[in-house]
Parts: C-alpha cells; sequence; structure tokens
C-alpha cells in the first residue's frame, strides 16, 4: 500500500512513502512537481519534472519516502531552475554538497529509529491512501522519522529563499482550473515569452506542456472517481475520447484504460 499525507509548513507539498514488493518497474506520471527522494538502497535524490512517464526500478524490500512540492515550489527548495532538473534523477549532493551529505546521516538514523509500516509499490507508484493524521508522530525522546526530516529541511529552505515565486502557484492553479496558456498569461501581465521563459525555470517545461499535462490529470482523477471516459474527456476540454486517449498516450506511455485497469488492481 502507498500511503501520503498532507506536508506541514508547505502548502500543497505531500509526503509519500512504500515498499517495493516485486521488481517490476512502477509507471509515475508526469505532474509538473519536483520530489526530493530517499530510497533505503539509493539514498538521497531529486526527482525532476518530467514531460512523460517515468519507468521507476526498485529492488524487493527497498523503502521510499518522498517529498512531493507541488509546482512552482521546487526550485526555490532545491535551489536550481526546474528545467535544469527537467526528466532527471540526480543525487541530491550534486546540488548541495556538504549539506546533502550531512541530512543522508540524519536520514539514515531516522530510517532505523521508525521500521516502515506494512505498504507496497514502487517510488511514486500504487493507489494513494490519505491518511487521516500524520504518519510521521515523533514520540519524546524518538529521531524524527524520515518524512519529517525532509520536510523540516524544505521549510528551512524555503523560508530562507524568501518563499516560492508567487507566480508559480498562481499560473498553475489557472491552468489547472482548465484556463488557456493566452488568458493566463494576459492575469498575470507578461508576454507570451516571458511567461514562457519563467515556466521553464518554475515547472522545467512551457505552460502549453504543464496544461496538457494537468488536463491529462484532471480527467484521470475523474475516471477514477468512476466518470465514464468519453464523460471525462468532455468535462476536461478533449475533442473526445479518441483525442484523450492520444494524450494519454503520448504522456502516460499507455492507454487510460490500462492505467484504470492498474489502479483497480
Amino acid at each position: 500500500m502507498y500511503r501520503e499525507r498532507a506536508a506541514a509548513g508547505i502548502g500543497g507539498a505531500v509526503v509519500w512513502e512504500s515498499v517495493a514488493v516485486g521488481a517490476a518497474p512502477a509507471r509515475v506520471l508526469p505532474d509538473g512537481c519536483l520530489d526530493l527522494l530517499w530510497s533505503s538502497r539509493a539514498g538521497l535524490l531529486v526527482a525532476g519534472p518530467d514531460r512523460t512517464a517515468h519507468l521507476s526500478v526498485s529492488v524487493p524490500g527497498e523503502r521510499w519516502v518522498g517529498l512531493r512540492l507541488p509546482p512552482g515550489t521546487g526550485p526555490a527548495v532545491v535551489g536550481v531552475p526546474a528545467d535544469e532538473l527537467r526528466d532527471r534523477r540526480a543525487p541530491l549532493t550534486d546540488l548541495w554538497g556538504r549539506a546533502a551529505a550531512e541530512l543522508a546521516d540524519r536520514l539514515a538514523v531516522a530510517a532505523e529509529a521508525r521500521p516502515p509500516g506494512p505498504s507496497a509499490g514502487a517510488a511514486g507508484a500504487g493507489p494513494a491512501v490519505s491518511l487521516a493524521a500524520p504518519a510521521d508522530v515523533v514520540a519524546p525522546g524518538r529521531a524524527a522519522p524520515v518524512g519529517a526530516v525532509l520536510e523540516a529541511v524544505a521549510v528551512a529552505r524555503l523560508r530562507a529563499a524568501g518563499g516560492p515565486d508567487p507566480l508559480g502557484a498562481w499560473v498553475a492553479a489557472r491552468l489547472a482550473a482548465g484556463a488557456t496558456v493566452a488568458a493566463t498569461a494576459a492575469e498575470v501581465g507578461l508576454g507570451a515569452r516571458a511567461l514562457h521563459r519563467r515556466s521553464q525555470a518554475l515547472f522545467g517545461y512551457g505552460p502549453k506542456t504543464l496544461a496538457r499535462i494537468l488536463r491529462m490529470r484532471r480527467a484521470l482523477d475523474l475516471a477514477r472517481a468512476g466518470t465514464p471516459l468519453a464523460e471525462a474527456a468532455a468535462r476536461t476540454g478533449y475533442a473526445d475520447q479518441a483525442h484523450l486517449t492520444r494524450e494519454v498516450k503520448d504522456l502516460a506511455g499507455v492507454p487510460p484504460t490500462h492505467l484504470l485497469s492498474a489502479r483497480r488492481g
């Protein structure tokens, strides 16, 4: 079982955890987000924003804990523009140097202090189960668990950077709601080229690509909630179900029926 909860101190961020039970790759769909990752095998990584689905490979028993930062927030935490990390999984030491090594030591202590609960899947995969209360509750005298350490470090870095660029949240929210790129640019008072340039740094790609990704995710969310695919396509602005299927195959690598059946399985 994949578990996630809202992160503390960063609006829209999510702490998630999974443990791999097999060696089959997990398909992680693009979402415009940037993740700080800790793996019991691979250590500390940063996952940049993907343009298409990423196939995450784990070994059985490998534990993953991640902090998923919402679109536009990651660059302020990580310290580099999002397009420098596009379609990449990079060791955090490449970006933070000694600070990442010290964080890895803290996480090693945290991982030993709190064994993982029952969970399944691979990094960023599997059905999301909303937790009623934060999973990372620290008892007096105990080390903070991995998710809480990632949260604390990210909150501190975000504060030191003066917070995220407010343009990121605004543009992502408007595009997620179905606004056109032209209308979004007009609302924020930017020309098309300026918005594209700012979006590259904030999201890892231009607003048109982000809009495609967010629209696909809206349609899939509707379908997972029981909406027929034809209706989900119409409600999210696709010409028809065939158009939705083409877009999902282009961005996710498989048709929506495959994703929905895998979710149910």
